[in-house]
């Protein structure tokens, strides 16, 4: 018969109730390209308060700030493979290598106003997204965030869809993009980011799109001061966790994080949405731009309709669109 000392008893109890207590502790490791004072980071300190809130146990959290772990694209490599990066908070372009559907958050006038876009993300209809996301890339969605608002900035006013007509504008590289605009009347051209002062000055251009802290941080407004609210874009910013990471969690800490983030990307959204505002505000009180309504916007949403029919089917991304006009 196999004989156990007291002491070594003792010892193999020791090292039981070590490891016990290391695996009680749980820690989760984050990360934002930006400072305490981005709305992204303010997101994750709002999520990780929500998840200590909400959980029992024992969980801390380590979020790495200023772009220490690199850039979103390597962020989606880490949460992939289950390393470095546990959760962040992402835009969806840095996604589309592992899911053909996500884009679509991406396609103009996917949304009809800003309460139909949080109706949407306040719900289950992104579900199909969801489930693929986890499948193909092992990557959790738990909430969501965004709010920048995109609008059209031009040296001249652009104000209705006959002063659309033509407008020579500068959009970004992807097709939709520049399908989007042609089907409402403007002429649009993919010209790379650094040049688009210049070309607006130079009358290659006559204006371009973008959100109001891109106008503010470039001084854009110096050579485009005319905001005409189309509001054809509202960004969609996942808040993700790494499935790797999220499935060997217990089942009430995974409660407290699908929780959390559902109230996280509420918070996140409000400060982003009303950020934006703000900016806008401020530069229109300083008399750096001038912001006019945009008359036909219902117009516009008929036209591109069928753009959006078609590009949504290349993505096989029928169902999600759907469920997006459904809302």
């Amino acid at each position: 018969m196999l004989k156990v000392s007291a002491t070594a008893i003792g010892a193999a109890a020791l090292v039981f109730a070590s490891v016990s207590a290391v695996d009680a502790q749980t820690t989760l490791r984050g990360a934002s390209m930006f400072d305490e004072e981005h709305a992204f980071t303010k997101t994750l300190r709002e999520f990780e308060r929500l998840v200590g809130e909400k959980y029992a146990g024992d969980v801390t959290f380590d979020l790495r700030l200023n772009g220490e772990l690199g850039v979103e694209s390597d962020y989606v490599t880490y949460l992939t493979q289950g390393v470095a990066v546990d959760y962040t908070i992402l835009a969806p372009s840095n996604m589309a290598v592992f899911s053909e559907s996500i884009p679509l958050m991406d396609m103009p006038f996917l949304f009809r106003d800003l309460d139909h876009w949080n109706a949407v993300l306040s719900s289950d209809a992104l579900k199909p997204l969801e489930d693929d996301l986890r499948e193909k890339a092992g990557i959790v969605i738990v909430g969501y965030h965004g709010g920048g608002v995109r609008n059209l900035a031009s040296a001249e006013p652009v104000t209705s869809m006959e002063e659309l007509a033509g407008h020579r504008m500068r959009v970004m590289g992807a097709p939709i993009q520049a399908q989007t605009f042609s089907a409402v009347g403007a002429a649009p051209s993919a010209i790379a980011y650094n040049e688009v002062y210049n070309a607006i000055q130079t009358g290659v251009i006559a204006g371009f799109e973008n959100e109001a802290a891109s106008i503010q941080n470039l001084k854009f407004y110096e050579v485009a001061p005319h905001i005409s609210l189309t509001q054809h874009t509202i960004t969609v910013r996942p808040i993700v966790i790494s499935a790797k990471t999220f499935d060997g969690l217990p089942a009430d800490l995974q409660a407290a994080i699908m929780a959390a983030g559902a109230e996280a990307g509420a918070f996140g959204r409000a400060l982003e949405s009303s950020q934006d505002g703000e900016k806008l505000q401020a530069m229109a009180d300083a008399g750096q731009i001038e912001v006019h309504d945009f008359a036909g916007r219902e117009k516009m949403l008929d036209l591109v309709r069928p753009v959006q029919d078609a590009y949504a089917a290349e993505l096989g991304a029928t169902e999600l669109l759907e469920n997006i006009r459904g809302m």
